[in-house]
């Protein structure tokens, strides 16, 4: 990946657009037809999110045919209290198959309080996810310890991934014949469609991170007309859907690995894994190899200790927790360390399982990927060769696309000139969405504003601990503004979150609702680790 420190930016100006303080007008130009019942919601609050409300609304499994067979969608609201309503705000985390439903208290709770109160904040599972119905499960514990080492050292090994992944792509066509056919990107948009029907809202508000990014501007183009607000942070580059921004992740997430070593060799007084970048990393691998010929508490082998490191490629607030463990194990033979770290951050639960079935169902839908697998083996080789530190587990973990029992579709090109400014965030060192994907979505979108978080690496940046970025987001959810450059690509610039440091007696003290890390860390367990 690029490194964009440096990088000439534009002056900033603001400027209003789009500014309407009034209650939104009802969904009045929805023809009969369209018309879905008003959402009945009830209480189902929790200690963080004491109003929160719950309700589910049915939506055409095939939105071709609306008269079929439906699915549940389940919802979540934090209902507006102010006299100033600007409508539904939907919030989406990522994924696909990620699980929307509190993300609407923590949003609520996360901007300021007198913007939150002029929206109704609804978080949302899409259809197959969580508590929506029905919900996918393709193979239960597909990814329950020990598994194969991704990374294969023979033909054979390969195979033996090669048949994993094709035994599960055939499991979800046994299992949900009639449901993959329709799990893809277009149909979830259109869902969010009736979600806003049933608010009774002529348009939306919508806040997407990561793959909700695509999913947001998926829907723009369906609905131009229905869009009011649009905020997309951390962007998916929509000419690379699906296997293109696979490989560009590999690259970017090698990248943060090196960061992450680079890290802990600064901090070696502290770690004690030597203040050499290069050795630090040389030492993972050896870690590696060692927990691939004898798995940590017989749990944690090289798969797992891939899964274990990742997160720190999303969010670099997990890195003093993995670095502790890593000098653990390399200093003090400690496998339990590991193992603990494989749990909290690696270990994939029931709703993982459920995540992982939709993000297959969904990208493996959504576009052609190659038919033919030597196109994956030679592009897996030359990509690792050069980075190694997720390839060939990204390789497997989309392989059951290789074969796929529903025929794909053709990306949507989302490229649009209809919509009301449309606020845009990006990370320049981003690994799961690079920045690059953020300068491509801001050009298809025309008149939309970019932020940049100059030298960031974290994926999901807004509502995570920095001020600058959150004003902007704050200024576009209140009165509709959004920044202007003058020329280029970037509208505004934010310096980065400070890196972490390693814990001290200090630094380990309980962290406040309103501190930083602690919103940063809340904010990318809702996003997940898989985008």
């Amino acid at each position: 990946m690029t490194n964009r420190s440096g990088i000439l930016f534009a002056a900033v100006g603001a400027t209003v657009a789009g500014l309407v303080t009034a209650a939104p007008s009802p969904a009045s130009a929805d023809s009969d037809a369209q018309r879905v019942a008003p959402l009945k919601w009830t209480a189902c609050s929790t200690r963080s999110s004491p109003t929160l409300q719950c309700a589910t609304v049915r939506s055409p499994l095939d939105h071709d045919d609306p008269s079929g067979r439906q699915v549940t969608l389940a919802l979540t609201r934090v209902p507006h209290t102010a006299k100033t309503f600007q409508g539904p705000l939907l919030v989406n985390p990522g994924g696909p198959g990620g699980s929307g439903l509190s993300m609407a208290g923590f949003v609520a709770d996360s901007l300021p309080k007198a913007v939150a109160a002029q929206y109704d904040v609804i978080g949302f599972d899409p259809r197959g996810v969580g508590r929506s119905r029905p919900a996918l499960d393709c193979v239960p514990k597909y990814f329950d310890p020990v598994r194969p080492d991704p990374v294969p050292h023979s033909l054979r090994d390969e195979q033996v991934n090669r048949d994993r992944a094709r035994g599960f792509a055939a499991a979800c066509g046994e299992k949900y014949p009639g449901l993959l056919p329709y799990m893809d990107t277009v149909s979830a948009a259109e869902d969010l469609d009736v979600i806003r029907r049933a608010t009774g809202s002529r348009q939306l508000n919508y806040l997407g991170y990561s793959y909700g990014t695509y999913l947001g501007a998926v829907y723009a183009k369906l609905f131009p007309d229905r869009v009011r607000r649009l905020v997309l942070d951390s962007n998916v580059d929509p000419d690379g859907v699906w296997y293109d921004d696979n490989i560009s992740q590999d690259y970017a997430f090698d990248t943060r690995h090196k960061a992450f070593a680079a890290w802990v060799a600064k901090y070696d007084a502290t770690y004690g894994l030597g203040s050499d970048p290069a050795k630090v990393e040389a030492a993972w691998y050896r870690m590696r190899e060692a927990v691939r010929k004898h798995p940590a508490g017989k749990k944690v082998g090289a798969g797992e200790l891939d899964d274990t490191f990742l997160p720190g490629g999303y969010y670099n607030g997990y890195w003093p927790a993995l670095a502790g463990a890593f000098a653990a194990y390399v200093n003090d033979k400690d496998d339990k360390a590991l193992v603990k770290a494989y749990e909290r951050f690696g270990a994939v639960d029931a709703e993982g399982d459920n995540g992982y079935s939709v993000y297959s169902a969904v990208q493996c839908r959504d576009a052609r990927w190659p038919a033919d697998w030597n196109v994956w083996r030679n592009d897996s080789r030359r990509v690792h060769a050069k980075a190694p530190f997720m390839t060939w587990g990204n390789t497997w973990y989309n392989a059951p696309c290789a074969d796929w029992p529903v025929e794909p579709l053709n990306p949507v090109r989302v490229s649009n000139h209809r919509l009301p400014p449309v606020l845009l965030f990006q990370a320049t060192d981003d690994a799961a969405t690079p920045y690059e994907g953020g300068v491509t979505l801001h050009r298809k979108l025309k008149g939309s504003s970019l932020v940049v978080e100059e030298g960031g690496a974290n994926h999901g940046v807004t509502l995570s601990g920095n001020d600058c970025l959150d004003r902007y987001l704050t200024d576009y959810l209140a009165k509709g503004t959004v920044p202007r450059g003058k020329g280029g690509d970037v509208d505004a610039v934010c310096a980065k979150t400070p890196d972490p440091k390693p814990p001290t007696a200090k630094l380990a003290r309980p962290a406040s609702r309103t501190d930083a890390n602690d919103r940063g860390s809340t904010l990318h367990g809702l996003l997940g680790f898989r985008g």
